[in-house]
């Protein structure tokens, strides 16, 4: 069971590292922690399965990355998981996920991908197609972001 210092840490995080040199400093301060004492509460928490990872989240827009594709790919059961971990390794590849098929939908791999153009998108899948072996795909481009946020597990 968490502790009520431990449900305040995570909320903490799940609102964001602070954008400073030393952010677990920062956070630190507001529990009276210092800096490796906040780092070992996090590893604690890591260590029991409360916490995954830590990652940051690149709002790629504003760094001019403006087309983004969701590429879905019909792969044979048989090579999905290979197919998909050499998908995932592409520096453009952000999301990379595994589905079920559905009667008018047969396509099972997922990667999300982010360019500069709609034609940078479309080369990178054909380059991506090219080194798995599989053709048949698809690009559903963005039109609009309507929501990005991470999941809040503990609100005041």
């Amino acid at each position: 069971m968490l502790t009520e210092l431990e449900k305040n840490i995570i909320k903490a995080l799940q609102a964001g590292l602070p954008l400073v040199s030393r952010p677990f400093a920062q956070l630190g301060l507001q529990f009276g922690l210092a800096e490796e004492e906040m780092l070992n509460k996090v590893n604690e928490l890591k260590q029991k399965g409360y916490l995954r990872r830590i990652g940051a989240a690149l709002r790629h827009q504003r760094v001019g990355y403006v087309a983004n594709a969701m590429v879905v790919w019909r792969v044979p059961e048989d090579r999905a998981k290979e197919v998909g971990e050499k998908l995932a390794q592409h520096p453009e590849v952000t999301h990379c996920y595994q589905r079920k098929t559905g009667k008018h939908w047969p396509y099972n791999l997922y990667t999300m991908i982010h360019k500069q153009t709609r034609e940078e998108c479309k080369a990178l899948a054909e380059e991506m197609a090219r080194s798995v072996g599989v053709a048949d795909y698809r690009l559903l481009f963005s039109t609009r972001e309507l929501k990005k946020s991470s999941m809040t597990y503990f609100a005041d």
